[in-house]
Formats: C-alpha cells, sequence, structure tokens
C-alpha cells in the first residue's frame, strides 16, 4: 500500500502546507510547471520518492531533470504522467493512443490549473488534474490532491483545499 501526493503548477511557490499534507506520503508526483527546482528539493525532504514531470514554464534546471512525459507503475498500477494531456473526451493530440498503447489504469496531468477527477470507462483509466498549488494562475482556489494505491486499487482520493486566490 502506497500513500501518493498529487500536486501541479506550483509556479516556484512553496507553502509549508505542502509537507504538512504530505507527511507520511511514499511518493509525491508533481505535474509539471514547477517554475524553481528547489520546490523538487524541498518535496524531497518530505517523501522519499519525488516523481515529476516538466510543464510549458519550465526551463534550465527542471527541464534537464523532469522529462515531459513519465511512464511507471506503482502498487499494480500503471501510471502515465505528462503537463498537458488533457482530460476523457478532450485529450491532447496523440495522447488517447499513448494511454491505451502503455495500458495506463491513472492519466495525472497538471496545466489547466482546474481540478479535475474523471473516468474514462473506455480506457479504463482514471484521470487527475491536482489543480493548482501555487498562486500564478486563473484558478480561484489552490488544491493538492490525495491518493492511496493498494495491490491495483486506487482508494481514499482526498482534494486538499489551500484557500482561495484574492483578485
Amino acid at each position: 500500500m502506497k500513500k501518493i501526493g498529487i500536486l501541479s503548477d506550483t509556479h516556484s511557490c512553496w507553502d509549508d502546507r505542502f509537507a504538512l499534507h504530505f507527511k507520511g506520503c511514499d511518493e509525491i508526483w508533481h505535474a509539471g510547471d514547477v517554475g524553481d527546482i528547489d520546490v523538487i528539493r524541498r518535496l524531497e525532504g518530505v517523501a522519499p520518492i519525488v516523481r515529476a514531470v516538466c510543464g510549458n514554464i519550465d526551463s534550465g534546471t527542471v527541464r534537464r531533470r523532469c522529462p515531459e512525459v513519465l511512464e511507471f507503475e506503482t502498487e499494480g498500477v500503471k501510471v502515465w504522467m505528462t503537463h498537458i494531456g488533457g482530460y476523457p473526451g478532450r485529450y491532447a493530440p496523440g495522447v488517447r493512443r499513448m494511454l491505451h498503447d502503455c495500458g495506463a489504469r491513472l492519466m495525472v496531468t497538471g496545466h489547466s490549473h482546474i481540478l479535475k477527477v474523471m473516468n474514462d470507462p473506455e480506457l479504463g483509466v482514471l484521470h487527475i488534474n491536482p489543480g493548482a498549488a501555487g498562486y500564478h494562475g486563473w484558478q480561484k482556489q489552490r488544491t493538492l490532491v490525495r491518493l492511496t494505491i493498494d495491490n491495483g486499487d486506487m482508494k481514499d482520493l482526498e482534494v486538499i483545499e489551500l484557500g482561495k486566490i484574492k483578485i
């Protein structure tokens, strides 16, 4: 069994509540637009495994360290993660085929700053976009997601609200 913390679109923002809410997580996944590589380094102090993809605002150190796409398996679940991937019914070009070909059961994306959790019954994929954890963007609420994966079962998904953005 693994507890997973998921975030995206930090845009160089560190909030000590990331560590508070992800304490005890076995892995943390960052779905791009990291901004400053120090965000990743600080997450590595919270969980033993940190997986991250780069996003469209990332450059330099983040791009050298974080690929555009990650495919991996954890607790019997094949995961496919990228920053700009769309969502069921509105996938980015080529994404549906990649999900099918790799046999993904869980798709994690960012970019939209919109929290979205939905199933694609046709592909058998659960899509998670944790929304935006940073302050930059158009989101009204900063969010994180926690999820438990246990022997192929994805369960106990929690949405954590960090507060409203003042516009």
